[in-house]
């Protein structure tokens, strides 16, 4: 498979050499030098570029016909935009806050937990990520998967709000859950989910070891994807639960 890198900084060398290991061929590597270079030649794009200049980058895609793999974050609030986009240009697109097939388990897991908690109202959800000082969003686009899926599988939360009073997408009605970001050293990410209770609390953890997690899924994703039309997350990837 001929790949076109759509940033390629530290992220991008990961998955060039996650792309090599598989047996693939990386044709086209775009930086700040050659931004707006269409995929020409590629049958898969891999998306970890900047919030904005993604969805220009979406858009090449789509309309050059190529599928294109989603990982950069910080675009979400245009999400129905996107969704258009791919419909309307007949395109393939599969996007996730963090490809890692780890991760994508713990999403599970995650959601698991939030819903058994579900009328336990003696237990408060946490959520706790630290990542690299490099890293320009905060809370990361994985926290914030992890605050939806508690939301979307337990009827106490909606939204979630930084634990120290800052910004958020606190929804309507139930209470948010409180994101805690930290940005030490060169850690590749780790996120802590927290139900805290008056006499006990239970944890769910993970730990990423370095990048090549999030790069080898983001190229399963782009095999995955080729052959297929639609719009897509990971979920579909991973199959039912």
């Amino acid at each position: 498979m001929r790949i076109a890198l759509y940033g390629y900084g530290k992220m991008g060398h990961a998955i060039e050499q996650a792309a090599l290991r598989r047996g693939h061929e990386v044709v086209l590597r775009i930086d700040h030098g050659n931004a707006g270079t269409p995929p020409t030649g590629a049958d898969a794009a891999i998306e970890f570029s900047r919030p904005e200049t993604a969805l220009g980058n979406m858009r090449l895609c789509v309309d050059h016909g190529v599928p294109v793999v989603v990982g950069t974050t910080g675009w979400y609030h245009r999400m129905a935009e996107v969704e258009e986009l791919v419909r309307q240009g007949g395109g393939s697109l599969i996007w996730a806050s963090n490809f890692s097939i780890g991760v994508q388990l713990f999403f599970r897991l995650n959601r698991y937990l939030a819903a058994l908690m579900e009328g336990r109202t003696g237990y408060a959800a946490t959520i706790e990520e630290t990542h690299h000082v490099h890293k320009l969003d905060a809370p990361s686009g994985t926290a914030i998967s992890l605050a939806q899926g508690i939301a979307a599988a337990n009827g106490g939360y909606n939204g979630w709000e930084m634990a120290d009073g800052g910004n958020g997408d606190k929804g309507n009605g139930a209470r948010p859950v409180p994101i805690v970001s930290h940005r030490e050293g060169e850690v590749p990410g780790t996120h802590v989910v927290t139900w805290s209770g008056g006499e006990d609390k239970i944890t769910l953890a993970h730990e990423a070891f370095g990048r090549q997690g999030f790069a080898t899924g983001a190229v399963i994703a782009a095999e995955w994807l080729r052959g297929r039309k639609g719009f897509f997350t990971m979920d579909d990837l991973l199959g039912p639960a």
